[in-house]
């Protein structure tokens, strides 16, 4: 018999964080809000094509949405997408210290 023990780690809530991206806000914000113009998309029963005719944004641009591809897109972007959507976007920011680790993964290159 072997002694298998899980180990549980609490997440930090933010996924991208937890995996040591160096832009995780950004990427835990795109995320969030791409996720709000799939529910939309879907509950509204929209094709990639429909959205475009209602809201003037390419359809190439929902298909990626839809792929969860946010490289593309910049936040103002995907706010604005979700307002032609007919949705007011409310963001909050909370400004915090860095922990050491962060600092290290995310100092700026010395010029």
């Amino acid at each position: 018999m072997t002694d298998d023990r899980t180990e549980f780690v609490r997440g930090s809530g933010n996924v991208f964080r937890d995996f040591g991206y160096p832009d995780a806000g950004v990427r835990q914000a795109k995320a969030i809000m791409g996720a709000q113009i799939i529910k939309i998309l879907d509950r509204e029963g929209l094709s990639t094509r429909q959205a475009e005719a209602r809201t003037g944004i390419s359809h190439g641009e929902f298909s990626r949405i839809r792929r969860a591809s946010f490289s593309r897109f910049t936040i103002d972007r995907l706010m604005m997408i979700l307002g032609r959507l007919g949705k007011n976007v409310k963001i909050s920011v909370q400004v915090r210290a860095r922990s050491r680790r962060e600092a290290a993964t995310t100092a700026a290159p010395r010029p």
